[in-house]
């Protein structure tokens, strides 16, 4: 695993822990399938929530959330659909997160957001 794998699998760690303090149930992580790869899958309220954990370490590259182009939330709304389709549950209420996290050079966390109705359906 290189080095920007780790500073992801840290940041979705950080981002599962937070998710779960804040009362979300985790159903699903690294969800795989044609249209890419789901990070986190949650429930909350009778919601399902599709998280996409954006991590950066300083602010060279620009915000976590500055990195989510057009044809990535494309991508994240089809593999959110094809989801709900293949676990039969299109009729449940249902939106894409995010969460934001910045580390700092020695892995401290510096900022964790989370973006509810990141992405509009």
């Amino acid at each position: 695993m290189n080095a920007r794998q780790r500073t992801g699998r840290l940041g979705e760690e950080l981002a599962r822990k937070h998710l779960e303090s804040k009362g979300y149930r985790i159903t699903d992580t690294n969800h795989r399938c044609p249209l890419g790869e789901i990070d986190i899958i949650a429930e909350l309220d009778q919601t399902l929530a599709f998280v996409e954990v954006r991590t950066r370490r300083g602010p060279s590259m620009g915000s976590p959330e500055e990195s989510i182009t057009a044809r990535k939330q494309a991508h994240m709304v089809a593999a959110a659909q094809e989801y709900l389709q293949a676990m039969d549950m299109e009729g449940r209420q249902w939106r894409i997160d995010v969460v934001a996290v910045e580390l700092d050079r020695q892995d401290g966390l510096v900022r964790l957001d989370v973006i509810e109705n990141a992405i509009e359906l």
